[in-house]
């Protein structure tokens, strides 16, 4: 698929004090609004249930349908935006999320809801790794990057907690539509300004689209999410992993990974150039990203049914909950962009880490009996201070030093390990929760037959919440082993120092 393109001139696209501080409000305001459409209808699930009459097997593809188009399409997304302009690429991406939002507010039945989610996603492929590579392409090395680095990790840190806070207060004020309504103002809006304050990049002069990386690569990643996304147990504590469904999504994912690597090592126009991969600090930071998306996304999702499900809060008390989490997490992105150019990656990578490790442990310790105040509130703010430390350099390290015709590759490796890494979470973390819940359960249910006593409907409740909370709590310790290995990765694979991160 042969195109014909300009030569890229890097003046054109570094930002000469031109609209910089409006172009970074642009990104990270689209990087924001994709982030956070992966949880916003979490919440907002029940009342979609309701009104458009969904099985529970039926539901989670309301969210499913997202992370598959979404994760998929992440790869070519980003060699589009190296190709054809990332600008436009940008503005193409946010109009069609935009369109998709629309549509699906309107949604009158489960198929069109459905295919608005998966639109949704295509459009934030596009976005996504555009974004994170006109950030790379904007600001230079240094700390101008750094300080924009930090503002649009601190976005996409959030995302995913802004997204519950969100769907929490739309649909107690306004209605499960207005979760996809939002999007549409805020989209259409960064569409418009984008072409007046972002720098035009050129098209690439002889460029090709790499047609058998493309196709292996989308149907490769899309089948692996797939798999895990039915592996895991469901609420009754049956498993998955070894239905028809699942080994031939998880073999065909394999397979189709493999010869995406085989045509990659051998194509001169890859979709994902083999040599982002040689540096060994780059590929630490695609390893830590990937345990990012598995620690974090499968935390917040079990963290937002403990907090409803054992504690009984509402969906607007969830929302109020996450905030001073958030607040600490965009405090921690603010802080690792200051000091990553005084001490270098490396230290807030491993204290990230550590930190990470430390509070998920913590949070395991939680019970049914806690409360939020004594029990929830001290881990959440850890958990949010270590993210936002870990994010900003992440980011920079899988950046640095990366050719900018390959800046859009670069980015959209990022974005897929942890849309990747956050289906593998709800899918470990899913089926070790769901186990222990059933295993509990059994065993309180064949306790009390033991003692010969009635199971009064309050007890049973009683019981059932104890299994939510063991259950929930395996997950989190699962989730601090994950991020014992992240805290491993930094230790042993990153050696980026603070002058690698020096304009040049």
């Amino acid at each position: 698929m042969a195109t014909t393109f300009s030569a890229p001139s890097q003046v054109a696209t570094r930002g000469s004090g031109r609209h910089l501080g409006l172009a970074l409000l642009v990104i990270a305001t689209a990087q924001l609004m994709v982030v956070l459409d992966a949880t916003i209808v979490i919440v907002a699930q029940p009342h979609i249930q309701a009104a458009l009459g969904f099985s529970g097997s039926g539901l989670e593809w309301v969210t499913n349908a997202y992370a598959l188009a979404f994760g998929g399409l992440l790869l070519l997304g980003g060699r589009a935006g190296d190709l054809l302009g990332r600008r436009r690429m940008f503005v193409t991406g946010l109009l069609l999320f935009s369109a998709a939002s629309l549509a699906g507010g309107f949604a009158t039945s489960q198929a069109w809801l459905l295919t608005a989610r998966a639109v949704q996603g295509a459009g934030g492929a596009i976005v996504a790794p555009t974004a994170l590579a006109l950030v790379a392409t904007t600001f230079r090395e240094g700390p101008p990057r750094n300080r924009a680095m930090g503002v649009y990790s601190g976005m996409s840190a959030a995302g995913t907690v802004v997204g519950l806070i969100a769907g929490g207060l739309l649909v107690t004020y306004a209605s499960w539509r207005w979760v996809m309504f939002v999007n549409v103002p805020i989209g259409i809006v960064a569409a418009l300004a984008a072409p007046a304050v972002l720098p035009a990049a050129p098209r690439r002069s002889g460029g090709r689209f790499d047609l058998p990386g493309a196709v292996t690569g989308t149907a490769g990643v899309t089948a692996l999410v797939y798999g895990l996304t039915n592996a895991a147990a469901s609420s009754s504590g049956v498993s998955h992993w070894g239905d028809a469904k699942v080994v031939a999504s998880l073999t065909a994912g394999a397979v189709l990974l493999a010869a995406f690597a085989v045509i990659e090592a051998r194509s001169r126009e890859a979709l994902l150039p083999v040599r982002l991969l040689r540096s060994r600090d780059r590929l630490g930071a695609n390893l830590m990203m990937l345990g990012v998306g598995t620690a974090m996304f499968g935390m917040f999702f079990f963290l937002n049914l403990f907090v409803q499900d054992v504690w009984g809060y509402s969906a607007l008390k969830t929302a109020i909950m996450f905030l001073p989490v958030t607040v600490v997490m965009l405090a921690g992105s603010a802080g690792a962009a200051v000091l990553v150019s005084r001490i270098g990656p490396r230290p807030l990578l491993v204290a990230g880490g550590a930190g990470i490790a430390g509070s998920l442990y913590w949070l395991s310790r939680v019970t049914e009996h806690s409360s939020y105040a004594g029990g929830l509130l001290g881990r959440g703010l850890v958990i949010g201070a270590a993210f936002g430390l870990l994010v900003v350099p992440l980011m920079l390290v899988g950046l640095a030093r990366v050719p900018e015709a390959d800046s859009g590759a670069a980015a959209s490796l990022l974005n897929a390990g942890r849309q990747v890494g956050g289906s593998i979470g709800l899918a470990v973390l899913g089926t070790v929760a769901w186990t222990v819940v059933s295993d509990s359960a059994r065993a309180q249910a064949a306790a009390a037959a033991r003692a010969l006593s009635p199971a009064s409907a309050a007890w049973r409740a009683a019981a059932y919440r104890h299994a939510l909370a063991v259950g929930f709590d395996r997950a989190f310790l699962v989730a601090a082993a994950i991020a014992v290995l992240i805290l491993v990765v930094a230790v042993t694979a990153i050696r980026v120092r603070r002058t690698d991160l020096a304009s040049s």
